[in-house]
């Protein structure tokens, strides 16, 4: 069950999700440095990360999955988030450059599905970025933060995953050695953790990152069509939960 988005954007309001964001944007930074000129498409709840590339792409877009709901995103400018269902985006074939999954496969009731879609609209030569808690680190464990929910992975399991869609990991990040205590010394101290972290092999970090490459030579089993692609533009101010989505609709 994904993390509803009310409590995702209250997370990343507060001081220990502004560190989180901060530390995990050092990391993608290293894995993205350069994205002129390019489509950037983030799966999940990717807004807190996906801003540190606005002035630099030639497009890009927020999907959020149903299972989540939706907000208006960025708080300025042009509406450039939209609800989605993720296993069947709303994207033709080999059209994203750039697409990162964040708060996303943990929640995923068929990350494999999600994760073969994904293959289908990264253009060849494109990368993928997954984000996911670490089954080993200290963030998986506690409740108060998003990545204390949903299935975390190690990096073999992820590893495996990835080569199943046709995705070859080619490039592995970590942050979030810091603790994830709300204490204001602990956030301050950020910092220090992390690089401690990066020296420690015995302290295991929170959140993985890796960066995998699109195989076109290597097939992947077709899914199942659906009818229909479903996308509903974010367009007020206000998260629309996915529960409320869900009384909308009906169910």
């Amino acid at each position: 069950m994904h993390t509803d988005v009310a409590d995702l954007r209250d997370f990343y309001a507060s001081g220990l999700g502004q560190v989180a964001r901060r530390l995990i944007v050092h990391r993608l930074r290293r894995l993205w440095p350069d994205v002129g000129g390019m489509t950037v498409v983030g799966l999940g709840f990717a807004g807190p990360y996906l801003g540190v590339f606005r002035d630099e792409c030639a497009r890009m877009i927020a999907f959020m999955p149903a299972g989540q709901g939706v907000m208006h995103w960025p708080a300025e400018g042009p509406v450039a988030s939209c609800l989605v269902d993720e296993a069947e985006l709303p994207m033709g074939d080999g059209t994203i450059d750039r697409l990162l999954l964040t708060h996303s496969l943990e929640f995923a009731e068929d990350p494999r599905g999600v994760l073969h879609e994904a293959w289908r609209v990264v253009a060849p030569g494109g990368r993928l970025v997954v984000v996911v808690p670490n089954r080993r680190g200290l963030w998986a464990r506690f409740e108060h933060t998003p990545f204390g929910h949903g299935r975390p992975y190690s990096r073999s399991q992820l590893s495996r995953l990835l080569r199943g869609a046709a995705f070859l990991p080619a490039a592995w990040e970590e942050a979030l050695w810091v603790p994830p205590f709300r204490g204001r010394f602990l956030i301050r101290s950020a910092a220090a953790w992390e690089r401690a972290g990066t020296l420690i092999p015995a302290m295991p970090p929170g959140v993985l990152l890796v960066e995998a490459l699109k195989q076109v030579h290597a097939p992947i089993p077709a899914q199942p069509v659906r009818a229909r692609r479903r996308l509903v533009p974010a367009l007020s101010g206000d998260p629309v939960p996915a529960r409320r989505l869900a009384h909308r609709d009906g169910l």
